[in-house]
């Protein structure tokens, strides 16, 4: 559309009116100008020195009036291509142009209209170079988030997988380690469990690839993965009890709420006995976790990547979440999250392990 528009108003009129070999050489440039409009999203750089070259040549020979529409019209994408690698400098040019071309003056005498056409040319390409120019930094600020924000989620979501099968082999072992009787029958099993949870953690990971992949699968674990967590930490030498009555609008930010939660008593709470309570209140699933600090002397300081981890995915589905030491001894993180729809789960309650 744009390309017919050009023609038709600035190359049409002087090749009608054109004599001997002109309005043959005009079709001519009038048709690679057109052409060099309609190809400047694959070829930017060369649509435009194209588009610039037909374009003087026809205004010389006098079958153009264009005053290089078509030039700033193909020199666009090439500003939004180049817009990272272009200097400062180079854009605070373009705009000492523009504002050159507003205020400048056309004389009277300027029948023939080349002084406004040169005046018009150096503001269409000035203006078009610094919307590009504007927009590709858009577009690369928007992609360089867009980057960040997926690194984060899978940091995030690697911590989680992998923290915690770690955190809980890690445990198990030391807990066997620690007993200076333990005999082979018990080992045996605890190898056992650590080649369960190693393995789980390795499925786990594929399923995080595959999700990964493709964000819209339902390889990921949701609320019913607190069960075989609630299990691995008890292994791990940390009694649990849980005291779930919640609506199915609870998915996969309560399970990775409470996994977390458990992951950091495993690591820095070890012997510890907790407690996991989800429960509805009106619109919001409440999630907490609290220890009992564990053995005194043994809780451990971590860096808080983790919870940092849980912030974020909270804050991701709308909720809050706060943590902190509690008063009586221990650590508890309780967790806020909008409920999504309104089907019960049946209550569920567990003695402690």
């Amino acid at each position: 559309m744009a390309a017919v528009a050009v023609v038709g108003m600035f190359w049409a009129p002087p090749i009608i009116g054109a004599a001997g070999p002109y309005p043959i050489v005009g079709v001519v440039l009038a048709a690679v100008t057109a052409g060099a409009m309609v190809l400047r999203g694959r070829l930017p750089f060369a649509a435009t020195m194209t588009a610039g070259a037909a374009t003087f040549a026809g205004g010389v020979l006098g079958i153009c009036h264009d005053p290089m529409l078509a030039a700033a019209w193909c020199l666009y994408p090439l500003a939004v291509s180049r817009a990272r690698r272009t200097p400062m400098a180079v854009v605070v040019l373009a705009a000492m142009f523009a504002a050159l071309a507003l205020v400048t003056a056309v004389p009277g005498e300027d029948a023939r209209g080349l002084g406004t056409r040169a005046i018009v040319a150096m503001a269409a390409l000035s203006v078009s170079w610094l919307l590009g120019t504007a927009t590709g930094r858009q577009i690369e600020s928007a992609r360089e988030a867009e980057r960040m924000r997926v690194q984060l989620a899978v940091a995030r979501d690697v911590h989680d997988v992998v923290g915690h099968a770690l955190g809980v082999t890690l445990a198990q072992s030391g807990v066997v380690l620690s007993l200076p009787d333990a005999d082979e029958r018990e080992l045996r099993e605890t190898l056992a469990e650590v080649e369960t949870h190693t393995r789980r953690a390795l499925e786990d990971v594929q399923a995080l690839v595959r999700t990964l992949r493709d964000p819209d699968s339902d390889d990921r674990e949701g609320f019913d993965g607190i069960p075989a967590t609630v299990a691995a930490t008890r292994a791990a030498g940390v009694g649990v009890e849980t005291r779930i009555d919640v609506g199915d609008g609870a998915g996969d930010t309560v399970f990775q709420v409470v996994r977390e939660a458990l992951s950091n008593v495993v690591r820095h709470a070890p012997g510890a006995n907790c407690v996991v309570r989800v429960h509805e209140d009106g619109d919001t699933v409440v999630v907490r976790v609290e220890d009992d600090g564990g053995t005194p002397g043994t809780r451990s300081v971590g860096a808080g990547v983790g919870l940092r981890g849980m912030r974020e995915r909270v804050h991701l589905v709308g909720g809050t979440v706060t943590w902190g030491s509690r008063p009586e001894g221990g650590f508890a993180v309780e967790a806020r999250l909008p409920l999504e729809s309104r089907g019960r789960r049946s209550g569920v309650q567990e003695p402690g392990g």
